[in-house]
Protein backbone atom coordinates (compact mmCIF):
# COMPACT_ATOMS: atom_id res chain seq x y z
CA UNK A 1 0.00 0.00 0.00
CA UNK A 2 3.04 2.32 -0.25
CA UNK A 3 3.30 4.77 -3.17
CA UNK A 4 6.79 4.91 -4.70
CA UNK A 5 7.48 8.23 -6.46
CA UNK A 6 8.46 8.13 -10.12
CA UNK A 7 12.21 8.46 -10.77
CA UNK A 8 13.41 10.30 -13.85
CA UNK A 9 17.00 10.16 -15.03
CA UNK A 10 19.20 10.47 -18.09
CA UNK A 11 21.73 7.88 -19.17
CA UNK A 12 25.06 9.37 -20.21
CA UNK A 13 26.19 8.12 -23.61
CA UNK A 14 29.40 9.91 -24.61
CA UNK A 15 30.59 11.04 -21.18
CA UNK A 16 30.59 9.89 -17.62
CA UNK A 17 27.66 11.17 -15.57
CA UNK A 18 29.90 13.34 -13.37
CA UNK A 19 31.26 15.19 -16.45
CA UNK A 20 27.89 16.78 -17.30
CA UNK A 21 27.33 20.35 -16.22
CA UNK A 22 24.31 22.62 -15.98
CA UNK A 23 23.30 23.69 -19.47
CA UNK A 24 24.48 20.53 -21.25
CA UNK A 25 20.87 19.38 -21.57
CA UNK A 26 18.12 21.47 -23.14
CA UNK A 27 16.12 23.32 -20.48
CA UNK A 28 12.98 21.41 -21.47
CA UNK A 29 14.63 18.12 -20.47
CA UNK A 30 15.94 19.67 -17.26
CA UNK A 31 12.37 20.73 -16.39
CA UNK A 32 11.04 17.21 -17.08
CA UNK A 33 13.78 15.53 -15.03
CA UNK A 34 13.12 17.87 -12.09
CA UNK A 35 9.35 17.22 -12.41
CA UNK A 36 8.51 20.82 -13.34
CA UNK A 37 6.52 19.49 -16.29
CA UNK A 38 4.48 16.30 -16.77
CA UNK A 39 5.39 15.17 -20.28
CA UNK A 40 8.88 14.86 -21.78
CA UNK A 41 9.64 17.43 -24.51
CA UNK A 42 9.45 16.65 -28.20
CA UNK A 43 12.23 17.33 -30.70
CA UNK A 44 10.02 19.91 -32.45
CA UNK A 45 9.41 21.76 -29.18
CA UNK A 46 13.13 21.86 -28.36
CA UNK A 47 14.03 23.14 -31.85
CA UNK A 48 11.23 25.73 -31.79
CA UNK A 49 12.35 27.04 -28.39
CA UNK A 50 15.99 27.12 -29.47
CA UNK A 51 15.22 29.16 -32.60
CA UNK A 52 13.10 31.50 -30.45
CA UNK A 53 16.04 31.98 -28.05
CA UNK A 54 18.40 32.71 -30.95
CA UNK A 55 15.93 35.25 -32.36
CA UNK A 56 15.67 36.94 -28.96
CA UNK A 57 19.47 37.08 -28.64
CA UNK A 58 19.70 38.71 -32.07
CA UNK A 59 16.94 41.21 -31.26
CA UNK A 60 18.62 42.10 -27.98
CA UNK A 61 21.92 42.59 -29.78
CA UNK A 62 20.27 44.81 -32.41
CA UNK A 63 18.47 46.91 -29.80
CA UNK A 64 21.63 47.38 -27.70
CA UNK A 65 23.63 48.45 -30.79
CA UNK A 66 20.87 50.88 -31.76
CA UNK A 67 20.82 52.25 -28.19
CA UNK A 68 24.61 52.71 -28.20
CA UNK A 69 24.44 54.61 -31.49
CA UNK A 70 21.61 56.81 -30.20
CA UNK A 71 23.50 57.46 -26.96
CA UNK A 72 26.67 58.38 -28.88
CA UNK A 73 24.64 60.74 -31.07
CA UNK A 74 23.10 62.39 -27.99
CA UNK A 75 26.53 62.80 -26.39
CA UNK A 76 27.87 64.33 -29.60
CA UNK A 77 24.96 66.77 -29.88
CA UNK A 78 25.27 67.69 -26.20
CA UNK A 79 21.77 66.54 -25.30
CA UNK A 80 23.04 64.18 -22.60
CA UNK A 81 26.04 64.55 -20.31
CA UNK A 82 28.51 61.69 -20.37
CA UNK A 83 28.67 59.67 -17.17
CA UNK A 84 31.34 60.76 -14.69
CA UNK A 85 34.02 58.25 -13.78
CA UNK A 86 34.91 57.60 -10.16
CA UNK A 87 38.63 57.25 -9.59
CA UNK A 88 39.55 54.75 -6.90
CA UNK A 89 42.50 55.75 -4.76
CA UNK A 90 44.28 53.35 -2.42
CA UNK A 91 43.16 49.92 -1.36
CA UNK A 92 39.59 48.91 -0.57
CA UNK A 93 40.47 47.76 2.95
CA UNK A 94 42.24 51.01 3.84
CA UNK A 95 39.96 53.36 5.82
CA UNK A 96 42.04 56.38 4.78
CA UNK A 97 44.49 56.87 1.95
CA UNK A 98 46.14 59.90 0.43
CA UNK A 99 45.68 63.61 1.01
CA UNK A 100 42.51 65.20 2.34
CA UNK A 101 42.60 68.19 -0.04
CA UNK A 102 39.46 68.62 -2.17
CA UNK A 103 39.56 67.22 -5.66
CA UNK A 104 37.49 67.84 -8.77
CA UNK A 105 37.23 64.08 -9.28
CA UNK A 106 34.94 61.91 -7.18
CA UNK A 107 36.94 59.40 -5.10
CA UNK A 108 36.07 56.16 -3.36
CA UNK A 109 38.09 54.34 -0.69
CA UNK A 110 36.89 51.44 1.49
CA UNK A 111 33.33 52.28 2.52
CA UNK A 112 33.56 56.03 1.96
CA UNK A 113 32.69 58.11 -1.07
CA UNK A 114 33.86 61.68 -1.61
CA UNK A 115 32.06 63.53 -4.42
CA UNK A 116 34.07 65.84 -6.62
CA UNK A 117 34.15 69.46 -5.54
CA UNK A 118 34.08 72.64 -7.58
CA UNK A 119 37.44 74.34 -8.04
CA UNK A 120 37.62 77.95 -9.22
CA UNK A 121 39.25 78.47 -12.62
CA UNK A 122 42.96 79.16 -12.45
CA UNK A 123 43.52 77.46 -9.09
CA UNK A 124 46.74 75.47 -8.78
CA UNK A 125 45.22 72.01 -8.42
CA UNK A 126 42.71 72.22 -11.27
CA UNK A 127 43.35 69.89 -14.14
CA UNK A 128 43.72 71.10 -17.71
CA UNK A 129 41.26 69.97 -20.35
Amino acid sequence: GQIIPERRFVEAINRQAYQYEMGDFPTEWEAWIRKKRKDPPTIEEILKNETYREEMKQKIKDVSEKDKLLQAKEYKEGLVAEPAHTRVKGHASAPYYGKSEPSQDPTSTASTFQPGSWMPPGSGSSRSK
